[in-house]
């Protein structure tokens, strides 16, 4: 499915910002395919819930990653526009962006 919202492009990335989640993105995709093998070899349960957990904060720190650059570039260009249509739309998505973090 491609939308107009898909397509969309960061105003900015800082290089070592994106060179970390990339490293980590990939040692997630390594972490990953360790829980599959685990759940292939019947490996105790409440040690794949540990590493699905690992996994899982690996993919905050990511994500606290995107969302700091979202707001020193994108969301900030953003707020600052002349258009009221285009800071409105920022303040949702940042709303949206709260609300998946507080679940």
């Amino acid at each position: 499915m491609s939308t107009k919202k898909s397509a969309r492009k960061a105003i900015a990335v800082e290089p070592e910002i994106k060179q970390a989640n990339i490293n980590r993105l990939r040692r997630i995709a390594g972490q990953v395919r360790g829980i599959e093998r685990l759940v292939e070899e019947d490996r105790y349960c409440a040690d794949i819930v540990m590493q699905i957990s690992s996994v899982q904060q690996a993919l905050r720190g990511v994500a606290r990653n995107l969302l700091r650059n979202h707001l020193a570039h994108c969301a900030t260009h953003a707020l600052n526009s002349a258009s009221a249509k285009t800071r409105e739309e920022m303040q949702q998505e940042l709303l949206e962006l709260m609300d998946l973090n507080l679940r």
